[in-house]
């Protein structure tokens, strides 16, 4: 195994950069989309629209399971991020529709 100066395995330098790299994009995107749902929010807020909508999360999940199959992703954890993420939305639509 070559290390560099530094001492470092650079094979595992490369993954670790690479997951850097992905790590940034996840929580760009991750701001992209609550930038969304929050005018979403405040849309729902000036139509007194509910906060959440128990279908749609639903039909969501059930698409995003199907794509992390594909993905060779676990399904399961796949759903439990993303209903995180719903709840984490839904609560900012609560707050939105209280102000």
């Amino acid at each position: 195994m070559t290390h560099n100066p530094a001492g470092e395995d650079p094979v595992l330098a490369g993954y670790r950069q690479s997951i850097d790299n992905i790590d940034a994009a996840m929580i760009h995107i991750l701001a992209e989309r609550f930038r969304i749902t929050q005018a979403v929010g405040a849309h729902k807020a000036a139509h007194q629209l509910p906060p959440s909508d128990p279908g749609r999360e639903e039909r969501q999940i059930a698409r995003l399971r199907a794509l992390a199959v594909e993905a060779r992703l676990d399904p399961e954890f796949s759903e439990k991020f993303l209903r995180f993420i719903i709840e984490e939305v839904i609560h900012h639509h609560e707050r939105a529709r209280s102000k």
